[in-house]
């Protein structure tokens, strides 16, 4: 009978990221690129009309007159994006619907998270800042995707409405980084 060492088990066992891990589809997955990209759009409408929802709780507890104001600029900014949304479904024949995106959802509760951790005033804001940026970054990759994918499906209204978005989304992260490079984040660095 052969024994086998511990050194030689060792050898013998493939790492963690050798090893193939199969994931089973839904029997509802997307079959084809239409198919990803309405569940995308479906996707980031939800994480859209969530942010409506959380913004006013963001801009309560700013106490910075500058970031009270960028987060109600970019709360009606968002409705807009909402709207959009739903010509985007129209031009491509599609009913608009949400579909939960755990992201988004990820997102705000870890805004609401940092709000809670913080005393109000400059930290808190710097805290504001650093979330929003998060929730931003993830909506300038999603309407990057979906950009992509309407131009691969020559969709080209859908095309046109999500690059205005794309450009409205990375002037908010501009305009957050623009606010934290200020005295926001050296106020919060004396407390």
């Amino acid at each position: 009978m052969a024994t086998t060492t511990k050194k030689e088990m060792k050898k013998n066992e493939q790492p963690a990221s050798q090893k193939k891990a199969t994931v089973k589809a839904k029997a509802d997955a997307a079959k084809d690129l239409q198919e990803l990209f309405e569940d995308g759009l479906k996707d980031i409408l939800w994480a859209e009309k969530e942010l409506v929802k959380a913004l006013p709780k963001m801009e309560k507890n700013a106490t910075s007159k500058k970031l009270k104001d960028a987060i109600t600029g970019h709360l009606e900014e968002t409705k807009q994006h909402v709207e959009r949304l739903q010509e985007v479904f129209k031009s491509i024949g599609v009913n608009a619907e949400t579909e939960k995106c755990d992201a988004m959802q990820g997102l705000i509760e870890e805004g609401e998270s940092i709000m809670e951790e913080t005393a109000p005033g400059a930290v808190r804001d710097a805290g504001i800042i650093a979330a929003s940026q998060k929730i931003e970054h993830y909506e300038i990759a999603s309407y990057g995707t979906l950009a992509a994918f309407a131009k691969v499906l020559k969709h080209e209204e859908a095309l046109k409405l999500l690059l205005t978005t794309l450009k409205e989304e990375k002037a908010c992260d501009e305009s957050l980084t623009s606010l934290a490079d200020t005295n926001l984040n050296s106020k919060a660095d004396k407390n």
